[in-house]
């Protein structure tokens, strides 16, 4: 289930439709979706990677993967993340949801979303070289707070996860399990 994005100074796509995307890839997309759950069967999140790979034969690079999403570069400062899982499904519209419903104030941490629809979500590209140092943990650790005090749980939030803006500030890249909502369907992985 996609929630609405109700910012009216975004940009309102209607779902699995793109500027970004072609017909093809989107259709690709929705094939893959629609075929996802018969390779939940793997157990490692390499080998769901791999199947989505072989599967959509997108000519883009992949640059990553997560437990439930494998992540393209769009070759345009935009990379692409599709679902390969139903967390991955809740992360890409919970990402949307949050980007274009949060406090102003926290919207700035946020890598920003261009578009997305069913299982995929287009963002901005950031910088992901972050050091494992003291001050970034320091940092990381105030974003925390600032998250909090406008009212978002940052579930999952850690350094892997952030990377930095073209002003060099800290910003998530990876924020599919936040909550805004104690009834989110994120929260039911955790209980």
């Amino acid at each position: 289930m996609l929630w609405p994005i109700n910012n009216s100074k975004e940009r309102i796509h209607q779902p699995n439709e793109s500027v970004m995307l072609s017909r093809q890839e989107v259709k690709a997309i929705e094939s893959w979706i629609s075929q996802m759950g018969k390779f939940q069967f793997y157990k490692t999140a390499g080998q769901n990677m791999s199947t989505a790979r072989r599967t959509l034969k997108f000519k883009y690079k992949i640059i990553g993967h997560g437990f439930n999403r494998v992540v393209y570069d769009l070759n345009n400062g935009y990379i692409l993340k599709v679902a390969f899982s139903e967390v991955g499904l809740i992360s890409n519209a919970n990402e949307a949801y949050i980007y274009n419903n949060c406090n102003e104030k926290v919207k700035k941490y946020l890598c920003p979303v261009k578009e997305y629809g069913t299982g995929w979500i287009i963002m901005k590209k950031v910088d992901t070289n972050v050091p494992f140092a003291i001050k970034e943990y320091t940092k990381l650790f105030k974003l925390e707070l600032n998250f909090l005090w406008c009212g978002i749980i940052p579930i999952d939030l850690r350094l892997d996860n952030v990377g930095y803006n073209g002003n060099d500030e800290m910003v998530v890249i990876d924020y599919g399990l936040f909550t805004m909502d104690l009834k989110s369907p994120v929260l039911r992985w955790f209980v």
